[in-house]
């Protein structure tokens, strides 16, 4: 838990510098290609220093594991090796925190290993599945996770390409001084990985001519806010909280060009931070990275386009008081990818609606259990699909009402034995998704954002999480949760 705070706080540091940046950026720059000179620069590929890389972070994280903390499972030898390898692959017992952002993180670490040496998106993926796959057989006395093996790479992937260009869009090579050492102490906290190939071979007090921009100077939307927050759990009793919130939307890229696009031109990235008693800081992250797209419409009435993307989505919540010990929701996606629609219109006096529309399939997502807690899981693993429909009705940029409905079908599919003995069974072994079950999640709301002056804008957020699972030995359950936002944002 407390690596997972220090990690946001850096990152809000840091992102919070970058945003300075960008707003001064896009006060005096339009969006631009990248520089030949620059794209020359930084294309020949390193693989030795990619693969040492991966390798020292392994080593690194195992070296403090073992001889700082003492983990159990970092005591590894021979017999540990020999055993993973005889054994094979199980679904571990890890929080949702730990297995389903944590390990995407890390993931992130691996990917950019290879991103920052010259690697293009797909190539950087299979470095980080190989440091996945080195840690899960060799660097731990426990049997090698299943979904570990799942949500660090791909997971990895998503997170991994959004840091490294936020990262590019702090650095300037032709910065000296103080200034350019603020921006790459900034850009090492958003792409640790890519900050230190950087010191490595000198790119950190290097200057150029050119500003070492991969992806030039690209259309990039800030949004940021903060408010009150209040969560509602509907049960027997009314179990209901309010604390402070923030929220951070990053559009990255022209969603409607999709000329020549590569993987991740295009991105969203929304982060919910909660300061409220008993709720997990992190309560919602989700990432849309467009790979690939084909324009269908394009003339002065109607866009539309096709084309495939990337999922990340992670959204959490932990009890709200001592009245009802019920968690009210926590739900995953950390490897899902699927088609999308983008649609634009202009309508008449100066209204406009955008929207988009995605069909996923889930490799692996999460859903929050009513029966199986073992170790630190109380939620089921879990394959299926989703869907998201969003229309986004804005005038003159002086009113904006947005709709959102997601749904998550998801199925577990690997149970236990009905007859199971939880008093001997051993979480190392038992080898389950979860309760065999499945559950249908949906999340519905609706933003309003009005102007107040300039830039700011008055916000509210109405969000309705519902989850009903249907379990094979138990009852079946049907929940409902209702959230709350008004904050002030400042749009850049």
């Amino acid at each position: 838990m407390k690596k997972t705070l220090l990690i946001l706080f850096t990152l809000l540091i840091a992102i919070d510098f970058a945003y300075s940046q960008l707003a001064i950026r896009r006060r005096i720059a339009t969006p631009k290609p990248a520089d030949s000179l620059d794209i020359a620069f930084y294309a020949p590929k390193h693989g030795l220093r990619a693969g040492t890389m991966v390798f020292g972070i392994n080593m690194g994280v195992w070296v403090f594991d073992r001889y700082i903390r003492k983990a159990d499972f970092a005591y590894i030898n021979l017999n540990t090796i020999k055993d993973n390898i005889k054994h094979g692959f199980v679904w571990d017992n890890d929080a949702m925190g730990t297995n389903m952002f944590m390990h995407p993180y890390h993931g992130n670490l691996y990917y950019n290993s290879a991103r920052s040496n010259g690697y293009n998106y797909w190539q950087s993926g299979l470095f980080a599945f190989g440091g996945s796959f080195m840690w899960e057989m060799f660097m731990e006395n426990e049997y090698p996770s299943t979904n570990d093996i799942i949500a660090t790479p791909i997971g990895g992937m998503a997170l991994g390409e959004v840091t490294y260009r936020m990262s590019d869009l702090i650095l300037d090579d032709r910065k000296t001084g103080w200034s350019r050492f603020g921006l790459e102490v900034a850009a090492f906290v958003v792409s640790p990985m890519r900050g230190l190939t950087r010191i490595i071979n000198g790119d950190a007090w290097r200057r150029r001519s050119t500003s070492g921009k991969q992806f030039g100077v690209p259309d990039v939307s800030i949004e940021v806010s903060a408010g009150i927050r209040t969560l509602e759990l509907k049960d027997e009793i009314l179990d209901k909280g309010m604390g402070l919130a923030t929220e951070i939307n990053i559009e990255y890229g022209d969603r409607f060009d999709v000329k020549d696009t590569k993987p991740y031109d295009y991105f969203s990235i929304e982060a919910n931070l909660n300061w409220q008693a008993e709720q997990p800081i992190l309560g919602q992250v989700n990432i849309i990275g467009r790979l690939m797209a084909k324009e269908l419409v394009n003339n002065r009435k109607h866009y539309l386009s096709l084309g495939l993307y990337q999922h990340f989505d992670y959204y959490d919540s932990d009890t709200i008081s001592a009245v009802s010990a019920k968690v009210p929701y926590k739900f995953c996606t950390p490897a899902s990818v699927g088609g999308g629609l983008i649609y634009k219109r202009n309508l008449k006096r100066n209204w406009a609606i955008d929207g988009y529309a995605y069909l996923n399939a889930i490799l692996l997502g999460g859903a929050l259990s009513d029966y199986y807690k073992v170790d630190e899981r109380i939620y089921n693993l879990a394959s299926g699909y989703s869907s998201k429909l969003n229309f986004n009705f804005t005038y003159k940029d002086r009113f904006s009402i947005t709709t959102i409905y997601e749904l998550y079908h998801l199925f577990t599919w690997k149970g236990y034995s009905k007859d199971i003995d939880w008093n001997h069974a051993d979480p190392k072994t038992l080898n389950a998704q979860g309760d065999k079950s499945r559950a249908i999640l949906h999340a519905v709301g609706i933003r309003l954002d009005a102007r107040l002056r300039k830039q700011l804008y008055l916000t509210g957020t109405f969000m309705n999480y519902t989850r009903d699972t249907k379990y094979k030995y138990y009852d079946n359950v049907f929940s409902n949760t209702s959230e709350g936002r008004i904050m002030l944002t400042y749009k850049y």
